[in-house]
C-alpha cells in the first residue's frame, strides 16, 4: 500500500484542514469568561462535543449554524448561564472566522496535482464556501451534511459520497479517506473498507477534544500529524 495508489483523497474539513478547535474556544469567550472558575481548554472542547454529537443525533437534517446555535445555548444551560438568541446566532455564524491551520493550504496545493480533492464535512455550504477561502484550492467535489440531511459518522453521508464519486469516475478503491477524527471519520471509513489516512492534529495533546471518543480505536492505513507531513511523504513516494 502506497500514498500513489489512489486517485482521490476525501478530507474531513473542520480538525484537519481548518483549527476548527481554536475557533469553538475564540467563539465561546462570551460563555466562558463569564464562569468564576473557567473550564479547562480541554474540558470545553468536550463538552461542545457531547452536545454537538447529541444534537446531530437528534435533529439530524438541521443546517450546521443553526445546530451550533443550539449547541451554545446548551453549553449556556450547562455552565448555569443565560444566552441570548442574538448570541446564539452569532456562534452559529462563527465558522468563517475558524482558521485554517497553518499548513494546510500549501499542502492543498501540491496535493491538487496528483489527486481529486474532495471535502465530505459535517457543515453547512455557506460555512464551507467561508472556509473554503482559506484553504487556497478549488475542489473536485464537495459534499455537505446539508447536502445530505445528516451528519457524519452516519453511513448516509458515506453512501452519499460513494455513490456521487461514481458519477466522476471515482470508485472505493480509487479513494484514500484522510481526516483527524476517529469518530467520525475512521470509524464509518473502517465499515465502508475506504483506504483511511489519520492526520493526528491532536498528537501531542492528551484525549479527542472536540470530537467524541469512539470507543475501540479504529484502524487505518496511514498516519501522519500534519498536512505538510502527508504532502512530504508523497513526494518521498514519488521517489521511490
Amino acid at each position: 500500500m502506497n500514498l500513489t495508489d489512489y486517485k482521490a483523497l476525501t478530507f474531513d474539513c473542520y480538525g484537519t484542514l481548518i483549527d476548527w478547535e481554536t475557533g469553538m474556544i475564540e467563539g465561546l469567550k462570551p460563555l466562558t469568561s463569564r464562569l468564576a472558575s473557567p473550564p479547562t481548554r480541554d474540558q470545553i472542547l468536550e463538552a461542545h462535543a457531547r452536545h454537538e454529537s447529541s444534537q446531530q443525533r437528534w435533529t439530524p437534517a438541521k443546517k450546521y449554524s443553526d445546530l451550533l446555535a443550539t449547541v451554545y445555548k446548551r453549553l449556556a444551560e450547562e455552565w448555569g448561564l443565560t444566552a441570548s438568541i442574538e448570541a446564539c446566532e452569532a456562534y452559529g455564524d462563527s465558522v468563517k472566522d475558524w482558521p485554517a491551520f497553518p499548513d494546510t493550504a500549501g499542502a492543498l496545493q501540491y496535493l491538487k496535482k496528483h489527486y481529486k480533492l474532495v471535502i465530505l464535512s459535517n457543515v453547512d455550504n455557506r460555512g464551507f464556501a467561508a472556509s473554503n477561502t482559506r484553504l487556497g484550492v478549488e475542489f473536485d467535489a464537495i459534499y455537505t451534511a446539508e447536502d445530505v440531511g445528516s451528519y457524519k459518522p452516519s453511513d448516509r453521508n458515506f453512501e452519499y459520497m460513494l455513490e456521487k464519486l461514481a458519477t466522476i469516475g471515482i470508485e472505493k478503491a480509487d479513494i484514500l479517506h484522510t481526516a483527524e477524527s476517529m469518530f467520525h471519520d475512521h470509524q464509518p471509513a473502517n465499515r465502508y473498507g475506504l483506504a483511511n489516512c489519520w492526520i493526528y492534529r491532536r498528537y501531542d495533546q492528551e484525549g479527542f477534544g472536540a470530537t467524541m471518543n469512539p470507543g475501540e480505536m479504529p484502524s487505518y492505513d496511514f498516519r501522519f500529524n500534519s498536512m505538510a507531513d502527508l504532502a512530504k511523504a508523497h513526494q518521498e513516494a514519488l521517489r521511490g
